[in-house]
């Protein structure tokens, strides 16, 4: 059916509105639609927001300036849960009466031709102050006793109906007319965490440091305890654990992914499963449920969130292949598939087959995912998802946030953009990205555009390495490039990543060309001396620990879908800002791309995008070093590598008025519609 009026292009909305947008508590979220009428009369729109709880807030439309026809608001959901939201529009008829009277005063018409104006404004704003809130009921009964008031000149009459005070109150409060609904669309609003997060990832099969002669020794629960302390005194948030389970004996891989271990070879973690147990069992080296819950207490007391891999694929020797062979695919001679990304090979791995009696299999993974957050865990990081069916992954994390929404699912899937997406229409809270392949000004002004206009679906974790991705800008850039790869992870996204190791530099790939570590620990015990690697000033921990407390103490940085480019007349450098439209917090960051050189250049802001005006000077306070400096719209930046490798300006904060103008989400031209 056709409305009354137009009401077009409503977004934030996914797949048509049969799955909700996304949001987490406290995020700014823009929401946007075309709305038209036929004629000449103004036109208004409301955002009317129903909470989970169910209460209705009204939120004004604002015009937009950069398209004609647009309106858009934003809202801070203090609330988690399923929001719904819709946008109503609706005659304007005060603004259709000042539009008319200020012009025909401006003519220089009459009291006699304008009386049929004036009468018709009485009787608008005898209604409008009905409909006001007692608070504001007074001005506005003023304003139409003014007008009334014949023995008044006539623009002091109009003057008062235009005073800035009464437009506000009846913007916020408007007289609306012949209303037309906008269809309903949802929101899902998960915990903070969910975007406002930083990631460490180390395996606590590492954390058992050395015997006395220099031969590593398997780590235990209460190691992992004590190397919590270090994460956390870094300020990250999370910590990742890869898999925590028995390790298959059955084609188990030696260190380097060598297909003859040494006995001693420990084998990799993602090789799930043997006589020990499956994904519902610890490692034995590890200790048992007990050790690891006194290990998750210590966590708590330290402010870190455990997060654990969640891999399904089975090590030969699982239990599952023994008593559920239809949990996998048999071959004609008989024997279990095992998993191929030809033409790599993975001896150690059989894939679970979803197709052979999916009730079985989805009860029980169900069953396993379920121990764990029985145990307290409330995030994983799940591998490789995109190698599994779409409609399971919605099944199982839907029925987890039916007794648990807190859960918080992070997809490893380093995949195509509609595989990627897809997983995250289908509910998980966060992804993996191709950033650490984005290296040049283009591709990352390019991704970080995209990241934005996908931001209704998708929440980007920008791990700056894995143990699968040692990126050649590490191998060769020393220092510098871990520095400022770790600058850009933190700054461009609420969510990011490192993983062990990083900090040291670690940097030597198995081969010319390959994106392996040397001596992975994936397949070897890997125990690093922090504290030494400190003392010597050869650890990056004090910058990240630096970027955590400012990413912590900076609004802007902890919100995703504002990001704005400046121009700097060097490729080697890439300047960006953030808003916060809650606190106005603002923040600035300007990188040098290039590890090796020193780079200079001017810097162009686009004041506006800062909520300042032209020509006023400010003061910038660079949170990396300290140093506070007088700018303007044009500036000289200069970054040497060897010293600093980035700044991170904190701006004035923008004023209330100016904030939801820079909170809107301009459309890019990728637009991605999801």
């Amino acid at each position: 059916m056709v409305a009354r009026f137009g009401i077009d292009d409503v977004r934030p909305q996914v797949s048509g509105r049969t799955l909700p947008a996304k949001a987490v508590v406290g995020e700014v979220v823009p929401v946007s639609a075309l709305v038209w009428r036929e004629g000449h009369d103004a036109i208004g729109a409301t955002l009317t927001l129903s909470s989970p709880s169910g209460e209705e807030i009204l939120v004004p439309m604002q015009q937009e300036v950069y398209r004609p026809d647009y309106v858009h608001a934003i809202f801070a959901p203090e609330e988690q849960g399923l929001w719904r939201f819709r946008v109503d529009a609706w005659s304007d008829v005060m603004a259709t009466w000042r539009n008319a009277v200020s012009k025909k005063l401006a003519a220089g018409q009459t009291e006699a031709e304008m009386a049929n104006d004036i009468a018709h404004g009485i009787q608008l704003f005898t209604e409008a102050a009905q409909q006001v809130p007692a608070t504001h009921r007074q001005q506005v009964e003023r304003a139409g006793a003014l007008l009334a008031d014949a023995a008044l000149p006539l623009p002091t009459r109009i003057d008062a109906c235009l005073d800035p005070v009464v437009t506000d109150i009846l913007t916020h409060h408007p007289l609306r007319e012949l209303i037309s609904h906008g269809p309903i669309c949802d929101i899902l609003v998960e915990r903070r965490a969910a975007l406002v997060n930083s990631w460490y990832e180390l395996f606590p099969r590492s954390t058992g440091g050395v015997d006395d002669n220099g031969e590593p020794v398997h780590g235990t629960w209460a190691t992992t305890a004590k190397a919590l302390d270090r994460v956390a005194a870094m300020g990250f948030d999370t910590v990742y654990f890869p898999p925590i389970h028995p390790i298959g004996e059955v084609n188990r891989k030696g260190r380097n992914n060598t297909l003859t271990p040494e006995a001693t070879d420990v084998g990799s973690p993602w090789a799930i499963g043997s006589s020990a147990g499956g994904h519902d069992a610890f490692h034995p080296s590890l200790g048992g449920e007990d050790e690891f819950l006194d290990m998750m207490d210590h966590a708590d007391e330290l402010g870190l969130e455990i997060a654990l891999d969640f891999a399904l694929q089975a090590a030969p020797d699982h239990p599952w292949a023994a008593a559920h062979p239809d949990f996998f695919t048999v071959l004609a001679d008989g024997t279990i598939a095992y998993a191929e990304n030809p033409p790599k090979k993975y001896q150690d791995i059989y894939p679970i087959n979803f197709d052979n009696t999916p009730d079985a299999v989805y009860d029980e993974i169900y069953r396993v995912i379920m121990y764990w957050v029985d145990l307290g865990i409330t995030t994983f990081r799940v591998d490789n998802p995109h190698t599994k069916p779409v409609n399971f992954w919605h099944w199982l994390i839907s029925k987890v946030h039916e007794t648990d929404p807190d859960v918080i699912f992070l997809a490893e899937a380093f995949t195509r953009p509609p595989r990627m997406y897809g997983l995250s229409k289908a509910g998980f809270s966060q992804s993996y990205t191709h950033f650490t392949w984005k290296t040049t000004k283009e591709e990352l002004t390019d991704f970080a555009q995209l990241l934005v206009d996908v931001a209704d679906i998708s929440r980007p974790n920008l791990f700056v390495n894995t143990p699968d991705i040692l990126h050649e800008f590490l191998q060769k850039g020393g220092p510098a490039a871990f520095a400022l790869r770790a600058a850009l992870a933190a700054t461009l996204s609420p969510l990011w990543g490192v993983y062990s190791g990083y900090e040291l530099y670690e940097h030597e790939p198995v081969a010319e060309g390959s994106e392996e570590y040397l001596d992975s620990e994936k397949y070897q015990l890997r125990p690093r001396d922090f504290d030494a690697a400190l003392a010597r000033g050869e650890s990056l921990e004090p910058y990240l620990t630096l970027l955590n407390r400012i990413r912590r103490e900076n609004p802007a940085l902890q919100q995703l879908r504002n990001i704005h480019f400046h121009d700097i007349g060097n490729d080697k450098l890439i300047a960006y800002s953030k808003v916060d439209a809650v606190t106005g917090n603002a923040v600035l960051v300007v990188v040098n791309l290039d590890p090796y050189y020193t780079q200079d250049g001017m810097l162009h802001l686009n004041v506006a995008e800062l909520g300042l005006n032209p020509g006023e000077s400010f003061e910038v306070h660079d949170l990396v070093t300290g140093e506070r400096y007088t700018w303007g719209a044009d500036n000289y930046v200069r970054l040497a590598p060897q010293v600093n490798v980035a700044h991170i300006f904190q701006l004035p904060d923008v004023s209330p008025e100016r904030r939801q103008a820079l909170a809107f989400r301009r459309i890019s031209d990728h637009d991605y519609r999801p």
